[in-house]
C-alpha cells in the first residue's frame, strides 16, 4: 500500500521527523495543521489549560464518556497541561520554546503579548522558532480582535452566498469547512516558514487568518466582479459551467451524481441515455451553452435514471465511460471498495477504546510515508514525560502543579 497503512513505519522515517511542534491551539483549524504535520513525524506536544482542555475533546458523540473526534484530531500528540497565565506556566513554555521548532497558537490577537509570550519573548528565546498564530480575522485590521469562528469565514467570504438552491436561503456547511481548509493551509505555511529557515537560520511568525483561505478556493469570483461586475448566483447543484451536472434519483430510491466538465463526458452520456440527437444541437458544443440549457439535459438524463436501479446506473456509467458517482453516506463510505484499496479509512488500536477506524493520513509517500501511531490521548497524560525530558526536576513538577501552572 506504499506506506500507508504501516502504523509503525513513520515513527522513525516519516519525512518530518525530527521537527517538535508545540500544539497550543483549540478546536479545530490550528489543532488540524498539527495533526497534519504529526501525521508525517513530527513529534507534536499538546498544550492545554489544566482546567480547560480543548474543546474538541467534548465535541460530538462520546464512548464511555471519551470524546471521539478527539481520538482523530489528538492523534500522534503527547498531551500535557501548561496554564500560561501563570509565572510557573509562562517560564516553562519558554523552555519548552526552546526546544521546539514550530508553535502553533489560536488565541485572540494580544493574548499572548499580556502573559509576556509574544513574538518578542518566544523568538528571543529560539531564534529558529516559527510562531503560527491561527484567527478568523488575523492579527491586524478592524475585526481583528472580535471572536469569530469558521463558520463566519464560511458567511464572510461568499461560500455562503453562492450555496443552495437559488430560491432558498444561503446555506452553511455543517461542518467545519473554512477550519479545515485553514488548517491545511497553516500546514503548508508552517512548511514553507521552515524552508525558508534552511537558509536564513531564523524563524519567522505565520499570521494565518481563517477567512482567507476559504475565499482562496472559491476560485476566481473576485475576478469576474473586479473585471466584469459579476456576481456568483445560487444555482443548487446546477453549474454555470457545463450541464448535465446534477443529482439524480435512481428507480430503487437512491441518488446518484453526475457531472460532464469534459465535452466528450457529455456526449458519452447523452448516448447512453438515448438522446444522441442532443449532441447535434448549436449549443451542445461547449459547457456553458449546455449550462444555459440544463433543463433539457437534467430531464434526459433524470428520466433514464429514475428508470434504473443505482447499481444498474453504475455499471452502464462505467461502461459508457461517462462520470458518476453514488451519494453515499457515512455507512456506504465505510464499505466502499475505492477507500478500501487505497486504505483510506484505517484502523488504529487504542488503549481506551479498543481498535477505532478514522481517517488515515492524507496522502501517501513511497518513500517516506506518514503514519498514525496513536489516537488522541487523555488529558495531561504526558505532562510529567515531557518535562521530565526537559530537565525539570520531580521537586520543580511538583511545585508547578501545587501553583496551578499544571
Amino acid at each position: 500500500m506504499n506506506g500507508h497503512t504501516d502504523h509503525e513505519a513513520g515513527t522513525d522515517r516519516g519525512p518530518l521527523t525530527g521537527l517538535r511542534v508545540l500544539d497550543l491551539a483549540t478546536l479545530f483549524a490550528g489543532p488540524l495543521a498539527a495533526t497534519m504535520l504529526g501525521d508525517f513525524g513530527a513529534e507534536v506536544v499538546k498544550v492545554e489549560h489544566p482546567a480547560k482542555p480543548d474543546p474538541s475533546r467534548g465535541h460530538g458523540p462520546s464512548k464511555d464518556g471519551i470524546g471521539l473526534w478527539w481520538k482523530l484530531l489528538g492523534r500522534n500528540k503527547r498531551t500535557i497541561t501548561l496554564d500560561l497565565s501563570r509565572p510557573g506556566g509562562r517560564a516553562t513554555l519558554l523552555r519548552l520554546a526552546a526546544t521546539a521548532d514550530v508553535i502553533i497558537e489560536n488565541f485572540r490577537p494580544g493574548t499572548l503579548e499580556k502573559w509576556d509570550l509574544g513574538w518578542e519573548e518566544l523568538s528571543a528565546a529560539n531564534p529558529r522558532l516559527v510562531l503560527a498564530r491561527v484567527t478568523a480575522f488575523g492579527q491586524f485590521g478592524p475585526y481583528a480582535h472580535r471572536p469569530g469562528f469558521g463558520t463566519l469565514a464560511e458567511a464572510m467570504s461568499g461560500f455562503a452566498a453562492i450555496t443552495g438552491e437559488p430560491d432558498s436561503p444561503p446555506t452553511l456547511p455543517p461542518f467545519g469547512l473554512a477550519d479545515s481548509i485553514a488548517g491545511l493551509a497553516t500546514a503548508y505555511a508552517v512548511l514553507a516558514a521552515l524552508r525558508a529557515r534552511d537558509t536564513s537560520d531564523r524563524g519567522q511568525m505565520i499570521d494565518m487568518a481563517i477567512i482567507e483561505p476559504i475565499l482562496t478556493v472559491l476560485g476566481p469570483q473576485p475576478l469576474w466582479y473586479d473585471q466584469l461586475g459579476h456576481v456568483q448566483p445560487r444555482t443548487g447543484n446546477r453549474s454555470a459551467n457545463n450541464a448535465p451536472r446534477n443529482t439524480y434519483r435512481t428507480a430503487d430510491g437512491s441518488w446518484v451524481a453526475v457531472s460532464t466538465s469534459a465535452q466528450s463526458i457529455a456526449e458519452r452520456l447523452m448516448r447512453l441515455v438515448g438522446r444522441p440527437e442532443l449532441i447535434e444541437e448549436p449549443w451542445f458544443a461547449t459547457g456553458a451553452d449546455r449550462a444555459r440549457h440544463a433543463d433539457v439535459l437534467d430531464e434526459a438524463v433524470g428520466t433514464w435514471i429514475a428508470r434504473h436501479s443505482r447499481a444498474e446506473v453504475l455499471d452502464a456509467f462505467e461502461k459508457a465511460e461517462a462520470a458518476v458517482a453514488p451519494i453515499q453516506d457515512v455507512r456506504d463510505v465505510m464499505e466502499d471498495p475505492q477507500y478500501a484499496a487505497l486504505d483510506t479509512l484505517t484502523t488504529v488500536a487504542d488503549p481506551e477504546l479498543g481498535p477505532l477506524r478514522m481517517q488515515n493520513v492524507l496522502f501517501r509517500l513511497s518513500a517516506t510515508p506518514g503514519a498514525i501511531r496513536w489516537a488522541g490521548r487523555p488529558h495531561g497524560a504526558d505532562t510529567d514525560a515531557v518535562l521530565t525530558e526537559l530537565g525539570l526536576s520531580d521537586t520543580e513538577i511538583t511545585t508547578l502543579r501545587s501553583e496551578g501552572a499544571l
